[in-house]
C-alpha cells in the first residue's frame, strides 16, 4: 500500500488557523463505518447521538510549553527547539560529568546544529548538543543541561507548540484553547486535539445522560505527527510514545467488554493507547508502557468500537489509522463531503464521530 493512496486535495482556506469563536461550537460529522453514510450535526448534538451504554475513554495528557528558542553561541542566531521528552543518562550518549539531564528535541535547520554547539535560552540557561547515536541523520538532537529542567522552566520560557500548518506565532489565546479542559498530566509536545471540542458543560451533559467516562494518559511525541516519507506505508517506522492505563480505567474497559458495551475512544491517542495496552489474553491490564503502534488498513481493532476524532492531514499516519477503522474509501468520501460542506480541518478544525 503506497503513501500516495492517502492523498486528498484540501483547499488552503479550510485549514483552521484559529480556534472557533466559542469552545465546542463546532461542526460534527457522523460517519457510519460499515455503510459509509454521512450525517451532519453540531457538537452540541453529541449526547443525543451516542448510546447511553457507551464507555468513553479520554486522554488526559496536558501540553507542555515545549517550543523554545535558544541563541547559538557561535553565531548569535536564534534556533528553534521542540522539546520532546527527557532521556536517561546513558553510556551511549556522550554527555560529560557536569550533565544532570538530557532532552530529546526536534530542531530546525538540523544539519547546522551539530554536537558541541552551545545555546543560551531566555533565562540564561545553557545547553550543549551531545552525540546520541539515535539522532544521526535526522531532525532530532539531544541537549545536555547542567541543571534540572522543570515544568516551571517550560512555563516561564516556552511557547505553545502549535503545529506547522498553523502559520502564525502562538498567542495568549492558545495557552487555553490549545489545551483540553480536562488535561491534568503535563508531558505532551502536541495537543491530543480531539478533546478540544469538549467543554465542562458538555462533560456535565454526558454525566447527566449516565455515560461512563474513563481516562488514559499518552504523552504525545512525534510518533503521531511525523510525515510518512516512505513510498510504501509498511516501510514507515513510528517513534515511541509513553502511555499509562490506570487500574480504575482498566477495570471499566474489562467490564464493558464483558457486558458487550461499546467503547468510544476520544482521539487517536486514546485509540493507540487502548489498542497497544490490550494483551494477548483478551484483557486490559493496568500500568505504563511505550508504544510505536502503526495502524493502517488491514489492522484488526481489539478494543475500540467507536471513535471521536478530527479531520487529518493528507498522507498522514492519522489518516491511515482512521482508514483502518472505517475503510479508506469511506474516509476519503467523507473527507470530500466535508470539503464540499466547508468543514474546518486539522487541530483547530471540526470533528468527526465514527461508529
Amino acid at each position: 500500500m503506497e503513501t500516495k493512496d492517502f492523498y486528498f486535495d484540501l483547499p488552503e482556506h479550510l485549514i483552521a488557523q484559529h480556534p472557533s469563536g466559542i469552545r465546542g461550537q463546532d461542526k460534527l460529522m457522523f460517519l457510519d463505518r460499515y455503510t459509509g453514510a454521512v450525517h451532519h450535526y453540531m457538537m452540541d448534538d453529541l449526547p443525543n447521538i451516542i448510546p447511553e451504554n457507551v464507555l468513553m475513554i479520554f486522554n488526559n495528557s496536558r501540553v507542555r510549553r515545549s517550543r523554545l528558542y535558544g541563541i547559538k553561541e557561535s553565531t548569535g542566531r536564534e534556533t528553534e527547539f521542540l522539546f520532546i521528552n527527557p532521556l536517561p543518562l546513558s553510556r551511549d550518549i556522550s554527555a560529560d560529568s557536569s550533565t544532570v539531564c538530557l532532552w530529546k528535541t526536534m530542531v530546525k535547520n538540523a544539519k547546522k546544529q551539530k554536537p558541541g554547539n552551545r545555546y543560551t535560552f531566555g533565562d540564561g540557561t545553557r545547553a550543549i548538543i551531545v552525540q546520541n547515536p539515535s539522532d544521526t541523520g535526522t531532525e532530532f538532537r539531544t541537549l545536555a543541561f547542567d541543571k534540572h529542567i522543570t515544568e516551571d522552566w517550560f512555563e516561564a520560557n516556552g511557547h505553545i507548540p502549535l503545529p506547522p500548518y498553523i502559520r502564525r506565532e502562538d498567542t495568549e489565546e492558545d495557552s487555553s484553547r490549545y489545551q483540553n479542559v480536562y488535561a491534568t498530566d503535563t508531558g505532551s509536545a502536541a495537543c491530543p486535539t480531539a478533546g478540544l471540542h469538549f467543554t465542562e458543560e458538555m462533560l456535565s451533559r454526558l454525566d447527566a445522560k449516565g455515560i461512563q467516562r474513563g481516562w488514559v494518559t499518552l504523552h504525545v511525541g512525534l510518533g503521531t505527527f511525523l510525515p510518512v516519507r516512505t513510498k510504501n506505508i509498511e516501510d514507515h517506522t513510528m517513534h515511541s510514545e509513553v502511555y499509562t492505563v490506570s487500574q480504575e480505567t482498566a477495570d471499566m474497559i474489562n467490564q464493558a467488554k464483558k457486558d458487550k458495551r461499546p467503547i468510544l475512544a476520544v482521539g487517536t491517542t486514546s485509540v493507540r493507547t487502548l489498542e497497544s495496552a490490550w494483551n494477548k489474553e483478551g484483557f486490559m491490564p493496568a500500568g505504563s508502557n511505550s508504544t510505536s503502534i502503526f495502524m493502517y488498513p488491514g489492522y484488526k481493532f481489539q478494543v475500540v468500537d467507536k471513535m471521536f476524532t478530527n479531520f487529518h492531514t493528507p498522507e498522514s499516519t492519522l489518516l491511515m489509522l482512521v482508514s483502518a477503522f472505517a475503510g479508506k474509501e469511506h474516509i476519503l468520501n467523507a473527507y470530500k463531503t466535508a470539503i464540499d460542506h466547508e468543514y474546518r480541518f486539522f487541530s483547530y478544525g471540526d470533528a468527526m464521530l465514527i461508529g
